[in-house]
C-alpha cells in the first residue's frame, strides 16, 4: 500500500541549542492538520531521496502546526545535515501523516520521563499533555551542557500547576558524578509508567534498570539500530499478493532487493526503529534485527521489519 503524503510549508526555523534547530510546519493554505498524540512522529521525504522520522514536539492540542527538532549529526547518515544545510523558510516538504510508536499512557497515576539530548523531543510533547490532563509527572532531562539542551525555556516553564516536576542534569555541572538513571528508576512508584528516549548507552542502562518492572509500564524509543542489518542474503522472498519471487543476494537487505526489483515498499528509517516497513509474514522464519517489535512479537513471527531483518529459512512468504 502506498503511503499517503501531505505537502507542508516551513513557516519558521528557530535555533534551539547547539546543533539543534526546530522547524514549524503548516498547511500551505492554512487550516487544521491531522491530529497527533503525544510521542508521535512524522516522516519527512527529502528531495535527495532520503526518508527520515522526527518526533512531534508541540502540544497535541494544537491542530494548526507540527513542530519538529533536528540535531545536526556530523557522524549521521546525512539526513540531518541535508536538512540543516538546505531547508529554508517558505519551502514545501512532503510529510507522512502522524503515527505513534511511543504512545503515552494517559491514565497512569504517575509518569517518569527520562530524556537525553535530542531525546527530549517526544517527551516534551508527553509532558505538555500530562500537564494539560493534570496527571502527576516527573521529567528528567540530561544533556552535556546548557547550551546543548533544547527547549530549556519551555521546559522550565512547565508545571505551574504543580503536576510536572522538572529535573535538569548537565554533564559539565555534575563535578564528575554520573547521571544516576538507576536511582531515578528505583525511586519511581511501583505503578508508575516510565519512558526513556536518548542516546544508546542511556537506553541500554534504562532497560537494565527497569528489567524487573512490568513490561507494559516500560517504554523506550530508539533513534538508531542496536545491531547491524541482515545482509547475508541467500534466500528468496515470495510476495503473496503480487505473485512474485525475489532473490535476496548477499550484501542486500530484503528492502534493498524489493526496491531494486521496482516494488514500492513503505520504508523510512531503514534501521528497524520506526515501524514504517512492518510487513506481515505468511510463511517462513525471519531473522529479526529491529528495535520496534517486542521480544514476544518477534517470537510470534507474525510480522517483521524488512528494512533490517533477514531470514532463517530458505524462503519467506510476505503479504506484499
Amino acid at each position: 500500500m502506498t503511503e499517503i503524503m501531505i505537502e507542508l510549508r516551513v513557516k519558521r526555523i528557530a535555533y534551539e541549542a547547539d546543533r539543534i534547530n526546530s522547524y514549524e510546519l503548516i498547511a500551505p493554505a492554512g487550516g487544521d492538520l491531522d491530529p497527533f498524540t503525544a510521542g508521535g512522529h512524522i516522516d519527512l521525504h527529502l528531495s535527495n531521496g532520503m526518508i527520515r522520522s522526527y518526533s512531534l514536539v508541540n502540544d497535541p492540542a494544537e491542530r494548526h502546526r507540527y513542530v519538529i527538532a533536528i540535531n545536526r549529526e556530523p557522524a549521521g547518515r546525512g539526513g540531518s545535515r541535508f536538512l540543516h544545510d538546505n531547508l529554508r523558510v517558505g519551502d514545501i516538504v512532503s510529510v507522512s501523516r502522524p503515527r505513534n510508536n511511543f504512545a503515552l499512557c494517559e491514565q497512569a497515576e504517575h509518569s517518569v520521563l527520562i530524556a537525553g539530548g535530542i531525546g527530549i523531543t517526544p517527551l516534551l510533547s508527553m509532558a505538555r499533555r500530562l500537564d494539560a490532563l493534570g496527571r502527576s509527572c516527573q521529567l528528567f532531562y540530561a544533556a552535556r551542557a546548557r547550551h546543548a539542551a533544547a527547549f530549556l525555556d519551555e521546559i522550565e516553564g512547565l508545571g505551574p500547576k504543580g503536576f510536572v516536576k522538572v529535573h535538569l542534569d548537565f554533564d559539565d555541572e555534575r563535578s564528575g558524578r554520573m547521571f544516576d538513571l538507576s536511582a531515578i528508576v528505583d525511586r519511581a512508584p511501583a505503578q508508575a509508567h516510565l519512558y526513556c528516549c536518548g542516546p544508546q548507552p542511556m537506553l541500554e542502562a534504562f532497560e537494565a534498570a527497569t528489567k524487573e518492572r512490568p513490561a507494559g509500564h516500560v517504554h523506550v524509543e530508539y533513534f538508531q539500530a542496536r545491531e547491524a542489518p541482515a545482509i547475508e542474503g541467500g534466500f528468496d522472498v515470495r510476495l503473496a499478493r503480487s505473485n512474485r519471487t525475489i532473490a535476496v543476494k548477499a550484501g542486500k537487505t530484503i528492502l534493498d532487493a524489493l526496491l531494486d526489483a521496482g516494488i514500492a515498499a513503505n520504508h523510512a528509517c531503514s534501521e528497524g526503529v520506526c515501524g514504517t516497513c512492518e510487513t506481515r509474514v505468511l510463511e517462513g522464519i525471519p531473522d529479526h534485527r529491529d528495535q520496534f517489535l517486542s521480544k514476544d512479537e518477534q517470537a510470534s513471527n507474525r510480522t517483521m521489519m524488512i528494512c533490517c531483518s533477514g531470514a532463517r529459512s530458505g524462503t519467506l512468504v510476505l503479504d506484499l
